[in-house]
This record gives structure tokens, C-alpha cells and sequence, in this order.
């Protein structure tokens, strides 16, 4: 009996959802130096939406989607766009890298906890056994910094990145439990990006009307194309594509390597150093990403 040939496609897929989501925590900091945070994740789907555009009229694939598809497109868009993705944006402005980075790594966690809830995942040992592994790893990265976590001067930051949280693990159970309900992934990010980009930019000019923007800088410019073009259609599109092929816990724990790949790009970017810690921490998140994916032949 031969092995059935693996699925490039998917592999590819999870590889860019974990290398290019790494790189946004350090997009997002370098964008909020000097643009307020919703303009910024208005901006970047906007940029999103018109790409897809472009896809979706040059293959002529653009159409109406229903009501009752614009209902399914609509809750993530909200959760994992509008609210996860603007208030991580917003908690960015204050709160340091390393916390960041720990209380993000609880969304596996929770997305494990949400899918044995809505019965899309199993109750399985093996699977708790990863997700703690890849929680400690990360904890052992950022062990000096835990104690920010009371810190008072951080209380909004972490209010905001906690909403975070929980939105983007909804928005993730609920779209593993809808996924197969439709097939065009670019058509239905079109409308993704385009609800919540019209909100987003709703909200900057609430709570950042007065905003100059001659004093945007071309470093934090380019860091909203970034994450328009890599952060948003590149990676939004690998993430639904692995979703509809993987559990929702395998997708999930792709966080840890982005957190690692972060750190790592913090040491050949911004020079800052790589410890011993990390490269336990390093082990002890490939080991739980191991577990959970191992299967006996």
C-alpha cells in the first residue's frame, strides 16, 4: 500500500501563516509609531479588499454572495478582523513585545477549550498535552516579564489585547464550524475586508479625526502595505485554506511559531538577543506542535 502524496497546497499554506503572522507584531509596532491604530487596520483591508478586487475580476468571479452567505461572511469579519485585529493594534501602542506575545499565546488554549465545546474538536490527551507544552515555551521565553502583567500602567492595553483574544478564538471556531458552506475563499475575503474595513475607517475618524497626515511616517507607511498585502490577503487566504483541511487546534497552534518567528526577527532586525531561554522554549513549542499533529502509521 503506497502513502498518499502529501498536499503541497497545504503546506505551503501553513508555512505562510506561520512565517508571515510572525512578522506582524513587528509590522503593527512599527506602523502605530506614527499612525493612530484605526487608521491603520481601516488602511490595511481596504488595501486587502481592493486586491481580492482585482483577483476576482480579472478570473471574473465576482458576484453576489446572498444573505444568507453575507450573514456567515459578516461574524468573522467582525470578530477576527474588526475587533481582534484593531484592538491587538490599539493594545500595541502601550504594552511591551514580550507580553504581547504571552497573552496571545493563550488563543490556542482557548480555541482548543471553544472547539470540544461546539464538538469541533476531540477531548483528546495528546491534544491538551501540545497546547500546554507550546504555552510553557512561550512563558519560558518571556519569564521576566511576567510580572507586567500586573502592572497597573499596562491595565488598558491589556483590557484591549484580551478582547483581542477571545474575539479572534470565536472568530476562528465559529469559521471551522461554517467553512465548508462555501467554496470561494478570494469572494468571501473580498466582503470579509470590505465590511471591516468600511467600519474600521468609521471609527478613525471618531476617535482620531484630528490625525495629521503629514506626520505619518514613509517607515510606518510601508509597514501598512505590508500588512495589507502579507498580513491580510496572503496569510487570510493560506489560513482558510488550511482551516477547511486541518482542525481548528493544528491551525491554532501555528501561533507559537509565529511568536518564535517574531522573536527571531527581533534579533536580526532590531538587534536584540537571542538567550538560551529561547532555544527551550523553541524545543518545547516544536515538541508540543509534534504531539499534536503526530499520527501512527
Amino acid at each position: 500500500m503506497t502513502n498518499p502524496k502529501p498536499d503541497l497546497k497545504l503546506i505551503f499554506s501553513l508555512v505562510i501563516v506561520g512565517l508571515v503572522w510572525g512578522t506582524t507584531y513587528l509590522g503593527i509596532r512599527v506602523a502605530v509609531e506614527s499612525i493612530p491604530p484605526w487608521f491603520i487596520t481601516s488602511i490595511r483591508q481596504g488595501i486587502a479588499a481592493l486586491l481580492v478586487l482585482g483577483i476576482l475580476l480579472y478570473k471574473k468571479q465576482l458576484s453576489w454572495i446572498g444573505w444568507s452567505n453575507l450573514k456567515f461572511q459578516l461574524i468573522p469579519s467582525l470578530l477576527m478582523i474588526v475587533i481582534a485585529n484593531g484592538f491587538t493594534t490599539i493594545a500595541e501602542q502601550t504594552l511591551p513585545s514580550g507580553l504581547t506575545s504571552i497573552m496571545s499565546a493563550l488563543s490556542p488554549v482557548i480555541i482548543f477549550i471553544g472547539g470540544i465545546l461546539f464538538g469541533i474538536e476531540k477531548p483528546r490527551l495528546k491534544g491538551f498535552i501540545g497546547v500546554l507544552l507550546g504555552f510553557l515555551g512561550v512563558v519560558f521565553i518571556f519569564r521576566n516579564g511576567l510580572e507586567d502583567i500586573l502592572d497597573p500602567n499596562y491595565k488598558t492595553g491589556m483590557l484591549f489585547l484580551s478582547i483581542a483574544i477571545l474575539s479572534w478564538s470565536a472568530g476562528t471556531v465559529y469559521s471551522k464550524k461554517h467553512t465548508h458552506k462555501s467554496s470561494n475563499i478570494a469572494l468571501n475575503l473580498f466582503y470579509q475586508f470590505s465590511i471591516s474595513s468600511i467600519i474600521q475607517f468609521a471609527l478613525a475618524f471618531i476617535f482620531s479625526s484630528d490625525t495629521d497626515i503629514s506626520t505619518w511616517s514613509l517607515r510606518s507607511v510601508s509597514a501598512v502595505l505590508y500588512l495589507a498585502i502579507f498580513g491580510s490577503v496572503l496569510a487570510f487566504f493560506c489560513y482558510y485554506y488550511a482551516l477547511k483541511r486541518v482542525t481548528v487546534l493544528q491551525v491554532s497552534i501555528l501561533n507559537y511559531i509565529n511568536i518564535v518567528i517574531a522573536v527571531f526577527l527581533g534579533w536580526l532586525i532590531l538587534d536584540e538577543i537571542i538567550t538560551i531561554d529561547f532555544i527551550i522554549a523553541t524545543a518545547l513549542i516544536i515538541l508540543g506542535v509534534f504531539i499534536i499533529n503526530y499520527k501512527k502509521r
